[in-house]
């Protein structure tokens, strides 16, 4: 699924049918180990008798569609395979195979939550990105610029694809903040099921919704610039300037006035400010260039 910026779709994903398909001994050579040459092959063993086979064929099905292609699927009777099943001592039903450049390089046996399924595909496909995933960077990095309509066109097709996509609903209350449309962003967030509010990326957007509304409810920065400028040890007007900055957009600066009230005076109001700094981390991401070099100075003050 690649998209251009207004949200249009360029090209469709694969069809179920093109990544999944049944085998058997006449055909396993063919379907997987020289399939396995070009793309990863996922094989399930498993009996459509049993229930737990049925589940995790769900889960693998649905991720492998996800994929895009850049990982393809067989599944494999074992009632009627039993030969085939035995050459690969299968021991037990499910049980899940990694195929790449002809041979089995990973597996599992037994159901397995989604998670755990989606990091042995990752170990499969490596550094291989599905569709999605693009179009997930392609709509960061239209928010980063500045562009949270075209962002939140693509996230709303990644939603059509995958509606429990984490990161994309991370995205559209991101994409609703920066638009400053709050009122939509705490909608959206009143309409998720809770596994979805435990997700991640959900909850840093929540963080992040949470400090826009303390910074938008906190005043001009101006008015507590000039209450420092009166008092420069007023650790509340320095604490609500910090607010003010992060609501502007400033997270940088605002982070810096966190960090001057540690400098002055740790404990100030139960560790506020630290705590602060915490959140606006989460919100921004631990792997963002202005969490990090914060993370640094707070440490450097706390440890010093």
């Amino acid at each position: 699924m690649i998209i251009e910026q207004d949200g249009t779709p360029i090209n469709d994903m694969p069809a179920a049918g093109e990544l999944i398909k049944n085998s058997d001994v006449s055909t396993f050579v063919v379907d997987v180990v020289e399939q396995s040459k070009t793309v990863p092959v996922i094989v399930n063993f498993g009996s459509p008798r049993s229930a737990p086979c049925m589940q995790l064929t769900a889960t693998l099905e649905k991720l492998v569609s996800l994929g895009g292609g850049i990982v393809k699927m067989v599944n494999v009777n074992v009632d009627e395979n039993q030969q085939l099943a035995a050459q690969l001592q299968v021991q037990t039903v499910p049980t899940v195979f990694g195929f790449k450049h002809g041979q089995p390089i990973d597996a599992f046996a037994g159901v397995q939550p989604e998670s755990q399924v989606k990091a042995f595909i990752k170990r499969l496909t490596g550094d291989a990105k599905a569709p999605i995933e693009e179009a997930l960077e392609q709509a960061r990095a239209l928010l980063d610029d500045g562009a949270p309509e075209q962002a939140s066109a693509i996230y709303a097709q990644v939603l059509a694809q995958e509606q429990s996509s984490g990161p994309a609903i991370a995205g559209l209350i991101r994409c609703y903040l920066a638009a400053g449309e709050i009122e939509h962003a705490k909608s959206l967030i009143e309409g998720l099921e809770e596994s979805t509010l435990k997700d991640g990326d959900v909850q840093a957007a929540m963080t992040a919704l949470e400090l826009a509304e303390a910074g938008g409810a906190g005043g001009d920065s101006e008015e507590f610039r000039a209450k420092l400028a009166a008092n420069d040890n007023d650790h509340q007007a320095r604490f609500d300037l910090a607010m003010s900055l992060y609501g502007a957009g400033n997270a940088e600066e605002a982070l810096e006035q966190l960090l001057e009230i540690i400098r002055r005076d740790r404990a100030w109001n139960d560790d506020a400010a630290r705590q602060q700094m915490l959140k606006i981390f989460e919100a921004l991401g631990h792997s963002d260039p202005v969490t990090a070099e914060a993370r640094r100075n707070l440490s450097t003050v706390l440890f010093s």
